[in-house]
C-alpha cells in the first residue's frame, strides 16, 4: 500500500519498519497497523483541525491547563501560532490520558511513542491475534452483555476517581480484545473538576452504555449509574471499588416559590422602613 505521508518520518527514523495496512479512519484520526521491530502496533495519525468532523472541541478543552503563558495567550487570541498550539494540546491530551488511565487501572491501549501528530500504541487483538472488533460489531447473549456492562461501568468509575471523564464514550470506541473490553479514543477526555460540562458528559457516556447493552439485557435500560456515581464523586465517597446499585433518587425538593417571594418582600419592606427612618428629620 502507499505509505501515508505523515508516517514517512517515523519510517526514516527507524521507529516504524513497515506499514502493514489501514485499520480504520475516524472523525479525528486514521489508524494503521505497523510493524516496529518484532512487534505489531497501531499508528494513529491525527487529522488536521479543518479535516476533522469532531467540531465541539471547545467544550472539551475547558479546564485544561496550559503552563506556558505565551502559548495560553496565543490560543485565546486564535492566532496561527495559537491554533497550532491548540491542535498540539488536543493531540497530547490523549497521550496524557492514556498514561494516566493505564496507571489508574483502566484498560486502555498502551502508548509507546508520540511524534509529530502520530501516536504509536498497542494493537488490541482478539484471541486469534487479529485486530479486535468494536463493541458495535458484536451480538451477545444477555449474560455477556451484563458482564461487559458491569466491567465498563467499573472502568468509568476508575476514570472518574482519577479525575477524568471520557466525554464521547459509546459502542464505537470500545474494542473487545482477548481479555475483554478496551476503551479507546481519548483526545476529548475532560477534567471532571474543571469542566462545567463534565457531569452531562459523564451521564451521556453511561447512558450510551446502558442503551447499547440494553438491546441484549433490557433491564439495563432502567439503570441510572451516571447520576449515582456523580453524586458520590461530588461528596468524595466514590472509590474504584465502590459498589453501585444503578438506582438514584433525587431527594431535592422543589423550591417553595411563595415562601421565597414572601421573604424577599419582607426584606424589601424592612429596608424601605430603615430608609424612611434615616430620612426623618
Amino acid at each position: 500500500m502507499k505509505t501515508q505521508k505523515r508516517l514517512e518520518p517515523l519510517i526514516d527514523s527507524g521507529l516504524v519498519d513497515e506499514v502493514i495496512g489501514s485499520l480504520k479512519s475516524g472523525k479525528e484520526a486514521a489508524v494503521y497497523v505497523v510493524r516496529c521491530g518484532g512487534e505489531i502496533c497501531c499508528a494513529k495519525v491525527y487529522k488536521e483541525a479543518d479535516q476533522r468532523s469532531f467540531k465541539q472541541s471547545v467544550l472539551y478543552q475547558e479546564g485544561r491547563k496550559v503552563r506556558n503563558s505565551r502559548r495560553a495567550r496565543a490560543m485565546e487570541k486564535g492566532s496561527s501560532y495559537g491554533r497550532k498550539e491548540q491542535e498540539s494540546a488536543w493531540q497530547n491530551a490523549e497521550v496524557t490520558a492514556l498514561y494516566r488511565l493505564a496507571d489508574a487501572g483502566v484498560r486502555v491501549p498502551k502508548p509507546y511513542n508520540f511524534i509529530d501528530g502520530v501516536l504509536l500504541m498497542e494493537l488490541v487483538a482478539d484471541a486469534d491475534g487479529h485486530p479486535a472488533p468494536r463493541l458495535n460489531d458484536l451480538e451477545m447473549p444477555a449474560e455477556l452483555a451484563r458482564e461487559y456492562h458491569a466491567f465498563l461501568i467499573g472502568q468509568i468509575v476508575r476514570m472518574l476517581c482519577d479525575g477524568l471523564v471520557h466525554g464521547d464514550l459509546s459502542e464505537y470506541n470500545v474494542l473487545v480484545g482477548a481479555d475483554g473490553p478496551v476503551i479507546i479514543d481519548l483526545p476529548q477526555a475532560v477534567d471532571a473538576a474543571g469542566n462545567n460540562n463534565a457531569r452531562a458528559m459523564l451521564e451521556r457516556d453511561v447512558a450510551n452504555m446502558a442503551a447499547y447493552f440494553g438491546q441484549f439485557a433490557p433491564e439495563l435500560l432502567k439503570t441510572n449509574f451516571g447520576k449515582e456515581m456523580w453524586k458520590l464523586y461530588q461528596s468524595g465517597d466514590l472509590h474504584p471499588e465502590t459498589n453501585l446499585t444503578g438506582h438514584f433518587e433525587d431527594n431535592a425538593k422543589p423550591a417553595d416559590l411563595r415562601s421565597v417571594i414572601r421573604e424577599i418582600d419582607a426584606a424589601r419592606e424592612e429596608n424601605e422602613a430603615k430608609q424612611r427612618f434615616l430620612q426623618t428629620p
